[in-house]
């Protein structure tokens, strides 16, 4: 897996997590983290929402295990 892919990956979990804070506990652990920021809590919602669209991807990648 390449490293941006990688990266991607990380952020895609890190927003699962917030979401599943935000619906479970009404906790968003991005506004805690960087407070009343709004410009930077909205660029790591749209570089989390960016991750995902790259990882749409593995969903059409097709592993073929070693013999």
């Amino acid at each position: 897996m390449e490293t941006l892919q990688k990266i991607a990956l990380v952020l895609t979990v890190i927003g699962a997590i917030n979401w599943g804070l935000i619906g479970l506990l009404d906790f968003n652990l991005v506004a805690m983290i960087f407070g009343d920021m709004a410009a930077l809590s909205n660029i790591i919602y749209i570089l989390v929402g960016l991750a995902g669209l790259i990882n749409i991807g593995l969903l059409f990648y097709h592993y073929e295990p070693a013999k």
